[in-house]
């Protein structure tokens, strides 16, 4: 990409679509946006979260601190994958990841830095726990806007094994050493 090409596309405003989506909400702003193939919208970075919009403005915001992870796959072309995993709450301090959704884009511009930004932003710290006899758990403390504490939760690395007592025990024991260690004398 040529130099001009460059200072273009990093100058250039937001589609109208994607401004309109996002006025809605007066604390929101768009800070990276890519076209996604087949002329079906675009993939965008606010301060809130990950927002896709459709060519008629339509959408759904993902907030950071729901996105489990984020993988970007390039193209020569400038474009490429993303494949988003989100997560919800099943239970208090328990989360749960969704099927992964695929964006393909066919011009990124910085959303994949942006994004890496963003979710890396949100993780306070991270680690992974064995559970007894297999599998483990991700305790995770996350900011999450609006709050002024971490929220930390814990996501397990099979869904079934929330269902085994002896393994929920466990992750409940683990995530309440990690939330006090964090919390002063």
């Amino acid at each position: 990409m040529s130099l001009l090409a460059d200072l273009r596309r990093r100058f250039a405003r937001p589609p109208e679509p994607v401004r309109a989506a996002v006025t809605a909400d007066p604390d929101e702003r768009v800070l990276a946006w890519g076209a996604l193939t087949r002329d079906a919208g675009w993939l965008v970075a606010t301060s809130r979260g990950l927002r896709q919009v459709a060519p008629d403005g339509a959408g759904s915001v993902l907030p950071w601190h729901e996105v489990g992870s984020a993988r970007w796959a390039a193209t020569a072309d400038g474009g490429g994958t993303f494949t988003v995993t989100p997560l919800t709450e099943v239970e208090p301090g328990v989360q749960a990841r969704l099927p992964a959704v695929r964006h393909v884009l066919a011009d990124a511009g910085d959303l994949p830095a942006v994004v890496r930004r963003r979710v890396d932003q949100t993780v306070v710290t991270s680690r992974r726990s064995p559970l007894p006899g297999r599998g483990g758990v991700i305790l995770v403390a996350r900011r999450v806007p609006g709050q002024a504490a971490r929220e930390w939760t814990v996501v397990f690395d099979d869904d079934s094994d929330r269902d085994d007592p002896a393994a929920r025990e466990t992750a409940r024991r683990k995530l309440a050493e990690a939330v006090a260690a964090e919390q002063p004398d």
